[in-house]
């Protein structure tokens, strides 16, 4: 039985997403456990600088959208637009391969955990450039950390499709150009964003299948290997096995795994 079921492969599906993954069948879950976290927040919005006018690309429901700047958010999925509440302004209907707006449009451009889903990294990343006169900011996960997450070991597959989804941060400096830096990212204990990682000190929570649903890359499984993976983790965790090898997360403030925030600004 295969780990992996066939995604979109560049097309957009029936709702507009766009990139390999539909969320019209996974996006219904995204609003309330992919929660901007403040202190990743501060970070991105730290990045952005003074910039007035923010580009917020793939911006799904919305979180991280600064509230405090002129966004314009972008985001294919009509699902997740329909997810965006007041006081964030609606989404535009677009990709980030074929942006709609002139050359220099923008103070700066941001885009969270989405880079992974475009169909065409280099032509996303040269569209922003295009539209930004200052910096652009992306919060991603870098592939080459993954196994510093436990979930590898209950999990493999849904470790291995993110590492094929996520592009190298080599890759990203490429296709940015200018002067680019690379920091890593703690996540806190208490993360809001319930992305596959948020949850390294509190592994029950990777037992609902509402938050697996909130983390994309759980869609690319087969859902009998999903539920082999989900008895495994829940077998060790009623063994006390987790504990035994991984108990001190629990009270770990934060943790240093795959999470990047990537700055780029024109030479």
């Amino acid at each position: 039985m295969s780990d992996q079921t066939p995604h979109l492969g560049g097309r957009r599906a029936a709702d507009g997403s766009a990139g390999d993954a539909d969320y019209g069948a996974v996006g219904g879950s995204y609003a309330a456990f992919r929660r901007a976290d403040p202190r990743i927040a501060r970070r991105i919005s730290d990045a952005l600088g003074d910039a007035a006018s923010v580009l917020n690309v793939g911006a799904g429901a919305g979180s991280y959208e600064p509230t405090d700047r002129s966004v314009t958010a972008v985001e294919p999925s009509e699902t997740m637009r329909r997810h965006r509440r007041a006081p964030l302004p609606p989404a535009v209907d677009a990709v980030a391969e074929a942006l709609p707006f002139p050359d220099d449009a923008f103070d700066a451009s941001m885009t969270t955990f989405s880079v992974h889903q475009w169909s065409d990294l280099e032509a996303g990343l040269a569209e922003m450039r295009r539209v930004t006169r200052g910096p652009v900011v992306i919060l991603t996960c870098d592939p080459d950390l993954l196994d510093r997450f436990w979930l590898g070991r209950y999990a493999p597959g849904v470790i291995a499709t993110e590492r094929r989804r996520y592009p190298s941060t080599t890759r990203l400096r490429a296709a940015l150009g200018g002067s680019v830096t690379v920091e890593p990212v703690p996540i806190p204990q208490d993360c809001t964003d319930g992305f596959n990682e948020a949850y390294y000190g509190r592994p029950e929570r990777l037992l609902s299948a509402s938050a697996r649903a909130a983390c994309s890359a759980w869609s690319f499984i087969d859902p009998a290997v999903a539920a082999a993976y989900t008895r495994d983790l829940g077998r060790a965790l009623d063994t006390g096995q987790w504990d035994a090898d991984y108990g001190h997360l629990r009270t770990q403030p934060f943790f240093e795994g795959s999470l990047v925030l990537v700055r780029a600004v024109p030479s």
